[in-house]
């Protein structure tokens, strides 16, 4: 799977090595040494005035948390994620409360923070996502392609069933801690494949996660980014999600975060339920283990 991954970031029709992606990075160049000298002209003192003003609304989203306390709105998602779990669907009309999460037979409490785990019924290594869609396909009869074919909702959809899912089965584990499996060879591996992913560059711009997660105190415009190789950071930051999203007032899951991070990248687009896609939530899990659950989060 890895190797395949690295096939398609450098392949020649994949866009970041066209000819128009180079274009495009030349333009962004020229674009970008404009910019610079223009910032150079500007008298340091007017910099510090430009600062302060984003940081201050940075804080003001930190006053919004603190106003909402528990009132965060994916307390709708939570409740309609347990009528999901309960609701008779597909051809054979079962509802998901005999599904295996790797703690026994309809077990929910908990399970969400030991993810992803290996499983010996699918011999693979399974992110929350993809063990519900096998529990959808296997006990209640439905087809896995209409359900993987749009897993995320769009900007002014309803959300989701599998991410009113996700968000319920994460709020079941609200204070446990993080304790992902490592104990079987595939679950290692899996970890193995994440973390050089991690560091891996590809693209118009020669990115990779670390690029944007392997420091502290950093941010894009006035968005915080964590050091995902920090345990603090990666405990605090993987331990929130699901999130609502306040600029888009949805629940999303960490498998769209990691969807929408690779489209900020200019990467090819990551498949949901993807062995890359897990393997990157198997190496941000196992760093952040030992810290709190406390999802779902509220962001901006």
């Amino acid at each position: 799977a890895l190797k395949a991954f690295k096939r398609v970031m450098l392949c020649g029709g994949c866009g970041p090595t066209t000819r128009e992606a180079r274009a495009r990075v030349r333009r962004q160049s020229d674009d970008a040494m404009t910019l610079y000298r223009f910032v150079m002209m500007i008298p340091r003192w007017w910099l510090l005035l430009m600062v302060v003003p984003a940081l201050a609304d940075e804080g003001i989203f930190d006053q919004y948390r603190d106003l909402m306390g528990d009132d965060n709105p994916a307390i709708f998602v939570i409740e309609e994620g347990e009528e999901f779990w309960v609701q008779s669907q597909g051809p054979s009309a079962a509802t998901l409360e005999a599904c295996d999460l790797g703690l026994g037979t309809g077990v929910t409490r908990g399970a969400y923070a030991q993810f992803p785990r290996y499983f010996a019924d699918t011999d693979r290594v399974m992110d929350i996502e993809t063990r519900l869609l096998y529990c959808m396909e296997t006990l209640q009869g439905r087809d896995r392609e209409v359900i993987a074919a749009k897993p995320y909702s769009l900007r002014g959809d309803f959300g989701t069933e599998l991410e009113a899912l996700v968000t319920w089965l994460a709020a079941e584990s609200e204070g446990m801690t993080i304790a992902p499996e490592q104990a079987h060879p595939k679950e290692r591996a899996m970890y193995a494949m994440g973390e050089e992913i991690f560091f891996y560059r590809a693209g118009p711009h020669d990115f990779s996660c670390a690029t944007c997660h392997e420091q502290s105190n950093k941010r894009i415009r006035l968005q915080q980014l964590p050091n995902l190789t920090e345990h603090t950071e990666v405990a605090e930051a993987y331990g929130s999600w699901p999130a609502y999203r306040m600029s888009q007032g949805l629940v999303r899951t960490m498998g769209w975060r990691l969807q929408d991070c690779f489209r900020q990248q200019r990467w090819p687009g990551l498949i949901f339920g993807s062995e890359v896609s897990i393997a990157l939530q198997t190496y941000m899990a196992v760093n952040a283990a030992g810290g709190v659950m406390t999802a779902p989060g509220l962001k901006r």
